[in-house]
């Protein structure tokens, strides 16, 4: 499991002093991208090196409960299951050092050819990374 650390700025809230709904997409999208980077992979080296993107093919979101104003939160991630050509992330934020859940998710990325944009599997290398 991956976890990153997130300030709710004013551009991140509403009108009300909420999070807006969309930017929790944006907060998951870093922790999915950290969490690549923490098993050794940047977006842009899968690209170059492995003629790969990951992309959202489906999410199911549910909010519980809002975020407000320089609230710091927790970005949870965790690949929940591996396909050959996709992956299903679990993720969830809550307040920093809380159990309470805000925000949770369920993502499938697909691997694609990054000059296709048509499916592909995962490269090996990143598999082992992943299965550890």
């Amino acid at each position: 499991m991956s976890n990153l650390d997130v300030r709710v700025y004013y551009e991140d809230t509403d009108s009300g002093g909420v999070v807006y709904y969309a930017n929790y997409l944006k907060f998951i999208e870093r922790g999915r991208s950290e969490y690549l980077r923490e098993l050794g992979f940047e977006q842009d080296d899968l690209i170059e090196t492995h003629n790969v993107i990951f992309a959202v093919r489906s999410i199911n979101a549910d909010y519980y409960s809002p975020a407000k104003f320089n609230d710091l939160l927790s970005v949870q991630t965790l690949i929940k299951k591996v396909g050959r050509a996709s992956l299903i992330f679990s993720q969830k934020i809550t307040p920093l050092g809380q159990n309470k859940v805000l925000f949770e998710a369920q993502i499938t990325v697909a691997c694609l050819h990054s000059d296709s944009f048509k499916p592909c599997g995962i490269p090996s290398i990143i598999l082992e990374k992943i299965n550890g």
